[in-house]
Parts: C-alpha cells; sequence; structure tokens
C-alpha cells in the first residue's frame, strides 16, 4: 500500500511537471513570436531608457516582467530578454523585481544612440544657471523627475539673490519635475514664473491613453509632503496635481512656449511667445517629445487643426483627416473610426507602415475593409481648407471633405536650441 502512495505522489508530480514544462515552452515560444514581429515591424529599437539583461546572472524566473505592466520582457533562448523594446517607458520596476540583480537601465542601443546633456549632482548643466531635470535629462520616471526637480531648486535657493531681475527662476514645463520645482520654488520662497506651451499641466503624463496605468513610487514633494500613490491611473494622478495646484496658489503660465535663452552677463533673458523674462536662473522640466511637428502648409493655423487626439467622442459625426504613419497616428484613426457618425481618413506619406505595432496594422486593416476608415499612402497635405482638405498623390489633387483634422507626425526635440545656449550633450549607445 506504502507503495503504491508512492508511485500515486510520483505521478502527480510528473503530470505536474509535464502541464508545467508545457506552459512554459507555449510562453517561451509566444515571447519568441513577439520579438521577431517587434523586428520585423522596426519596434525592436527603445525609444531612451530601457533594461539591458546579464544572462550570466539572469535565471529566466520572469518576476520583472510581471513587474512591469507593459509587459515587455520575456524569454527568449532561456534568458530574459526585451521583446517591445518600443513599448518600454523605462519606469525601472523590472531592476527592483529582479532577485539576482541581472537587470541594470541604459540610454540608446548599439545601433541608435540617444543624446543626453552634461548635468552636475545639482542637476546644473555645463552652462552656469541653466539646470535640467526630468525626461530632457534622461529620466522618465516619476519620481526621480520629481526629486530632481526639487533638488535643483534647492541649489537655486542656496544662491544669492538677485533684485536687478524678473525673477530666481524660470521653471520650463509643467510635468513631474516642473510641478516639483515649482512647490519647491515656492517652499524657498523665491521668485519664479512657470510656463507651459500648453493648456494643461502633466507633461508627457497628459499624452498618455485614457486610463492608462501609471507606475511611480512614493514621492516626496514640497509644502505637499509624501504622495503615496504606487499604481494610479493617468486621470486619478492628473486630478490630485490639478488639486495641488489650487491648494498651493501655484502660478502656472499656460500657452507661452519658450523660443530663445540668452545670456545677459550674469543672469538670463528667456524670450517666450509672451514676451522676455530676466531670471538669474533657468529649470529646463521640458519633455523629451518636444514642440509637435508642424505640415507648414496654408490653413494650418486653423481652429480646426490639433496634434494629439484626447477624446475621440468629441469628433462624433464629423469628417476627420488623420496625417501621419506612426502608431499614435493608427491608434487615432482607429479611435475616431469607432465613434459613432465619424468619417475617417489617414494619410501617410509613405507606401507603406512599417514601424508600427502589428496589433495597430491589423485593427487598421479591419477598419478599411469595413470601410470605416479611407487609407491614402503616398500623400501629403497639400492646403487646409474650412470644409475640405486638399492632399497631393501622385501628382493628383484629392480633395477630401474635412470638418477636423489631426496632426500625429511626431515632435521636434529641443536639442538644436539648447546647443545653441551652449549645453553640451553625450550619445549615449545602450550606457548608464
Amino acid at each position: 500500500m506504502h507503495m503504491e502512495n508512492l508511485f500515486l505522489y510520483l505521478a502527480v508530480i510528473a503530470l505536474a511537471m509535464t502541464l508545467y514544462l508545457r506552459r512554459q515552452r507555449r510562453r517561451h515560444a509566444a515571447d519568441a513570436a513577439e520579438l521577431a514581429q517587434a523586428v520585423q515591424g522596426g519596434l525592436a529599437e527603445p525609444a531612451t531608457l530601457h533594461p539591458v539583461v546579464d544572462p550570466d546572472r539572469c535565471m529566466g524566473g520572469g518576476s520583472c516582467n510581471k513587474a512591469c505592466p507593459e509587459g515587455v520582457l520575456g524569454v527568449v533562448d532561456g534568458k530574459m530578454a526585451l521583446k517591445n523594446a518600443a513599448a518600454c517607458v523605462g519606469h525601472g520596476a523590472c531592476v527592483v523585481a529582479c532577485p539576482t540583480e541581472a537587470i541594470r537601465l541604459v540610454f540608446g542601443s548599439e545601433k541608435r544612440g540617444v543624446e543626453i546633456p552634461h548635468i552636475s549632482p545639482d542637476f546644473e548643466t555645463n552652462v552656469a544657471g541653466i539646470y535640467i531635470a526630468g525626461e530632457l535629462g534622461g529620466m522618465g520616471l516619476i519620481r526621480k523627475a520629481c526629486e530632481q526637480g526639487r533638488q535643483a531648486i534647492a541649489a537655486i535657493g542656496r544662491q544669492r539673490a538677485d533684485t536687478r531681475v524678473d525673477y530666481d527662476v524660470v521653471i520650463v514645463g509643467c510635468g513631474p519635475a516642473g510641478l516639483s520645482a515649482g512647490l519647491s520654488a515656492l517652499r524657498h520662497r523665491l521668485r519664479y514664473r512657470i510656463i507651459e506651451q500648453e493648456d494643461s499641466l502633466g507633461g508627457t503624463v497628459y499624452h498618455y491613453p485614457r486610463q492608462k496605468l501609471v507606475m511611480t513610487s512614493p514621492v516626496e514633494l514640497d509644502i505637499v509632503g509624501k504622495m503615496k500613490f504606487t499604481e494610479v491611473r493617468k486621470e486619478s494622478l492628473l486630478e490630485f496635481w490639478n488639486g495641488v495646484v489650487e491648494q498651493s496658489g501655484l502660478q502656472i503660465s499656460f500657452r507661452e512656449r519658450m523660443d530663445a535663452v540668452e545670456r545677459a552677463g550674469d543672469h538670463f533673458v528667456v524670450r517666450t511667445s509672451c514676451g522676455s523674462h530676466t531670471a538669474r536662473a533657468v529649470l529646463l522640466a521640458i519633455g523629451r517629445r518636444g514642440t509637435p511637428r508642424k505640415l507648414e502648409v496654408p490653413g494650418e493655423e486653423s481652429p480646426k487643426v490639433a496634434y494629439r487626439l484626447l477624446d475621440a467622442q468629441q469628433y462624433a459625426g464629423q469628417r476627420v483627416l488623420v496625417v501621419g504613419g506612426g502608431d499614435s497616428a493608427l491608434e487615432a484613426a482607429i479611435a475616431l473610426s469607432e465613434t459613432s457618425g465619424t468619417r475617417v481618413t489617414l494619410s501617410y506619406r509613405g507606401e507603406a507602415f512599417s514601424r508600427v505595432k502589428l496589433k495597430n496594422r491589423m485593427r487598421l486593416e479591419q477598419q478599411q475593409r469595413s470601410g470605416r476608415v479611407q487609407v491614402v499612402l503616398g500623400s501629403r497635405v497639400e492646403r487646409i481648407l474650412a470644409n475640405e482638405v486638399e492632399l497631393v498623390r501622385d501628382e493628383q489633387v484629392l480633395r477630401v471633405p474635412n470638418d477636423a483634422v489631426i496632426v500625429c507626425a511626431g515632435g521636434l526635440l529641443p536639442t538644436p536650441l539648447l546647443q545653441k545656449i551652449g549645453i553640451r550633450f553625450d550619445t549615449k549607445f545602450g550606457t548608464a
């Protein structure tokens, strides 16, 4: 009887191991297929900060991928690897979760370099008096961006005041780094001005898709104290920040774009779309997405032209042209096509979509087949009129009835402007 029980136990264990190994093989095959699709679609290169796995330390347990809400890591050839680099946002949860310390975060890759500015421990650039915090300095993590903004203002607060200038500091951008810096400026009783080129706060977070889960860690904010969020939806985080601004009395100048920063003796002149401001220090808390790339065509100044899609429902029943060939353009066209009564045209200058996620390409093709989206490849916008848009394809002018235009053509990074100021950059090819 004892031997029968032993055989039974061994049979159960063998069955469990067989099922486990079979499930692992399916998972590993799916991870390898996802990596192959990313390579084929041109999505194997990360945008900025991303994890690199040391194969000698990696045990392939998968705890890192479980900690990542984007699920960008997978087991390939028995070791963890970045299977969906384009979706990685560099929050570093995988580094914390790895039990063998096999993961480190780096900028760029062997094929694609990322330019990172020189900054000191106080986040001052090589140009004395100009500071950088947050995403522009390569740190997109909310907690780290907030801390950098706080430390930069603390360093500025230790300097001698100068009543000859308008402000002690001009803060450019009101994402996590800029908001934290503004609160610190209040605490240190500095004369400050926060300028933001858009009409809303939140920076890159504001442009996340609706209900996106934002990963962060407890953050210490001056005036407010500890922000104890760990996992929070985009909308809740923006609501919290708006409440902080209202309660603290933080002043933000929206729709004011920085055009230039010039040294004038021992201070700076910040030239913006609303005028000029003098300051003894400047904190650049702007994102890497930059200023939206424009089409530079007649009619683009029309109020019906936008450079992002926040809510597809506002375009219900309208004739909308989406311009672009990246994931943001395809996702905008798909979302609009799923809105009642909306007629969507997608214009792209290329002859095919190359650097887009497979699922977006498949969903777009499905919407095309159902007649919900008209795709015009090899076309460019010639002119935007009140009730139509002129497209040019094969030297032929196409007149498309139109009520709204959404341009998803990427952004212009501020690197040339900063280099003109004298800020030095390093190009990182897979290094920290």
